[in-house]
């Protein structure tokens, strides 16, 4: 079998007999009941490829749809002027970049169909090229645009440079309504949604269908469709990594499986990181390791976030399938950009509750937090996770406690800011890193963290206080009863409590019970 590792294009993953997932009924049902859409995903879920896809059925190209659903939906194959833009080509670091891409385009377009508006603005000549499309061909015209978004999410943290590039292009995408009448198709994608007062205010008839339960799946892989079209390629990785195929069905899903775009819809599988296991025969985390969320990041540490609220933290509807309030609220953007998934929905207070959809995901976001708010990345000899595992998985609670000391220790107040926060944050990184390896159980509140870790042989009762004593953080451990669920476990049970100097910002005394 040929994975297509890296090929957006349906036309030359079709004729060069790659494998490819039939989304083709999907694009037959938005063709037949709507004009204009809008959809969302993370970067490299096959955004591009669905593009291409619908490209491929406007230009007329019957032979590429052979064996697929909509070559026995399509009566009338027709083909129909095509302007596709593609906003991935540019780093946008100055308003010219944003301006060279539309030019690039313009030029293009007008080359086919005139170019006696070239003087003017690129909106202007956007509007000049549709209505000349339409008349040079006879045939409405086809709009696609992929990462309509880029030049605004990679400037998420500028916000002279975002305003100016979204005057742009709010002047831009509007000319596609004000020229309707020469539009057969229009369809958008990107990872961010940018509303209300943004680019979309006036191009206001998209149909978003980001987060509807039938276009779930649009994009991506699911279940079903890896035991259809990759059942004899799970069976090799399965005998590469000296596993059973159920096993290895257990392993996909666990590492890549969990993406959920609605309230109670299937799982989707990353499609990127799927892919490249299968080609590969090697599980690694390939999504994670082509883009850090530096970004992100930045914007958690700007708004004073405690990290607890990531999976803690309802977030209503509204709020969800937006970003305009990126700096006061950072969990739409890291949501849309594929780090959360929704994992439930109140559908009485139209709330969704978000965490990590699986573990490619949690490992890379958390190891990628952990420098930030610990001292690992100054002596990573000092803290090693697997050494830190190993340590509480024997039984040794004296030596992982000197272990996380030394992760707790001083870190700069710029990086971390208010010492409660950080040893939340801190706490928050380390113990969700653990929990992939051990389980681990927590609560919080009014400041208090409470820790149960659990191994196969051990049970570990953490308790951590903030300016007062180890003595005190082992005396709550008794007076709320934290043991009792534990009174009939035959497994040893270790109960820790833990200071924290809050002036001197590490741990400065620890006991264990």
């Amino acid at each position: 079998m040929k994975y297509p590792i890296g090929i957006q294009n349906f036309e030359s993953l079709r004729r060069d007999g790659y494998a490819y997932v039939d989304k083709t009924e999907t694009v037959w049902r938005m063709v037949q009941t709507g004009r204009y859409y809008f959809l969302s995903r993370p970067r490299r879920f096959g955004k591009s490829l669905l593009l291409s896809t619908i490209e491929a059925y406007f230009e007329g190209k019957k032979e590429l749809f052979e064996g697929l659903a909509i070559g026995q939906l399509e009566k009338e194959w027709k083909q129909y002027p095509i302007l596709h833009l593609d906003l991935n080509a540019k780093e946008y670091n100055c308003r010219e970049d944003l301006l060279k891409i539309l030019n690039m385009h313009l030029e293009r377009w007008e080359g086919l169909y005139g170019d006696k508006y070239q003087d003017r603005d690129p909106e202007e000549r956007f509007m000049h090229v549709i209505e000349l499309a339409y008349h040079h061909t006879g045939m409405p015209v086809v709009i696609l645009v992929d990462e309509y978004d880029k030049p605004l999410a990679l400037n998420l943290d500028n916000e002279s440079l975002q305003d100016e590039f979204r005057s742009q292009l709010k002047a831009f995408y509007a000319v596609m309504k004000s020229t309707d009448r020469y539009i057969k198709f229009g369809f958008l994608t990107g990872v961010t949604k940018f509303s209300k007062v943004s680019v979309f205010s006036d191009l206001n008839n998209l149909y978003d269908i980001s987060m509807l339960p039938a276009y779930a799946a649009s994009c991506g892989i699911t279940g079903q469709e890896i035991h259809q079209y990759f059942d004899e390629g799970v069976q090799l990785l399965a005998q590469v990594n000296g596993m059973s195929k159920d096993e290895c069905y257990t392993a996909l899903r666990r590492r890549y499986d969990g993406y959920h775009f609605c309230e109670r819809s299937e799982g989707v599988y990353n499609p990127f990181s799927l892919i490249n296991t299968l080609s590969s025969g090697k599980f690694a985390d390939y999504w994670f390791a082509t883009g850090t969320p530096t970004l992100l990041v930045n914007l958690l540490r700007k708004a004073d976030f405690n990290l607890n609220d990531i999976i803690d933290r309802p977030v209503s509807a509204d709020l969800l399938g937006s970003v305009d309030t990126i700096r006061v609220n950072p969990l739409p953007v890291i949501y849309q950009s594929g780090y959360l998934t929704i994992k439930d929905y109140d559908a009485e207070f139209m709330e969704y509750h978000l965490g990590f959809p699986n573990e490619e995901v949690e490992r890379g976001f958390i190891q990628y937090l952990l420098p930030i708010y610990t001292n690992a990345r100054q002596d990573p000899s000092v803290f090693n996770i697997r050494q830190f595992v190993r340590e509480v998985r024997g039984g040794q609670p004296e030596a992982f406690m000197t272990r996380l000391s030394a992760m707790l220790a001083d870190t700069d107040y710029r990086i971390v800011g208010r010492a409660e926060l950080y040893l939340q944050n801190a706490l928050f990184t380390f113990f969700r890193l653990l929990g992939l390896y051990v389980q681990v159980e927590r609560a919080t509140s009014e400041g208090r963290m409470d820790m149960v870790v659990q191994t196969r042989d051990q049970v570990y009762i953490f308790e951590f206080k903030i300016d007062k004593s180890a003595d005190a953080a082992l005396r709550q451990i008794e007076e709320k009863g934290y043991a009792r669920p534990f009174a009939v476990d035959p497994r040893p049970l270790y109960k820790i409590g833990i200071n924290f100097d809050s002036q001197k910002r590490c741990v400065t005394e620890w006991k264990v019970e």
